[in-house]
């Protein structure tokens, strides 16, 4: 039998409602799946929020992680309950590495991040749609670019203090695509962490538009570490 839980963590400028077409599909395949909301307001708290679900899971789980999310998955996915993690255009990093640090590795995907005074980071909205979510429906990637959640500089700028890829078995979606995370960042990070891949024509969003290529791989994920 596969892995029938699998816990979902979202990234920064987006929420988990993104996640709604590739949830239906998964419980439509008989998978128990949550949707974790990081508040995003520093790592240990998004950490702490993740684990806090997979505390309610019966039974293994799969973590999936898009984005920033990646960062968090990488770090909670230590916990012992989690079997396998699945990266969706996201962040990859090893032990003492940050979202805001694997950024530098490679060219900029757009110069469109700002910073509130009080240190939140969010995009540009003017900038959100092609950046982020040029593939959605204009009128929703208006929407998400003007309810984004933001991100506290000093999440993005966290080190993961030990790397769960390194123990456990992973997968990527590399969105080929992604004009926020540049695409060869992140095949470099797949790569390194040994993740089986696949790439998908869409942007930084592809499980929005693109649900049933992510949710494929979620599944054969979950089959690979029954």
């Amino acid at each position: 039998m596969p892995v029938k839980n699998i816990v979902i963590v979202h990234g920064a400028f987006a929420d988990g409602s993104g996640w709604r077409d590739v949830f239906d599909i998964l419980v439509k395949d008989g998978f128990a799946v949550s949707v974790v909301q990081p508040p995003l307001t520093s790592l240990a708290d998004d950490v702490a929020a993740t684990k806090r679900v997979l505390d309610l899971q019966q039974g293994p789980v799969l973590l999936v992680g898009h984005s920033y999310g990646g960062v968090v998955i990488t770090e909670a996915g230590n916990a012992p309950n989690v079997v396998g993690l699945v990266y969706v255009a996201a962040f990859i990093p090893d032990k003492g590495e940050s979202a805001i640090a694997l950024l530098s590795q490679a060219p900029a995907a757009n110069d469109d991040m700002r910073a509130t005074p009080d240190h939140f980071l969010y995009l540009e909205p003017a900038a959100f749609p092609a950046d982020f979510a040029a593939d959605v429906a204009p009128a929703l990637a208006k929407f998400m670019a003007h309810s984004q959640p933001m991100l506290a500089a000093a999440a993005g700028g966290a080190p993961v203090t030990e790397a769960a890829w390194r123990k456990k078995k992973s997968w990527a979606v590399i969105a080929s695509e992604d004009h926020n995370i540049n695409p060869d960042l992140e095949r470099t990070m797949a790569k390194r962490a040994g993740a089986e891949t696949i790439e998908v024509a869409g942007s930084h969003v592809v499980y929005q538009s693109k649900p049933k290529d992510v949710a494929h791989l979620i599944v054969k994920a979950a089959k690979a570490v029954q």
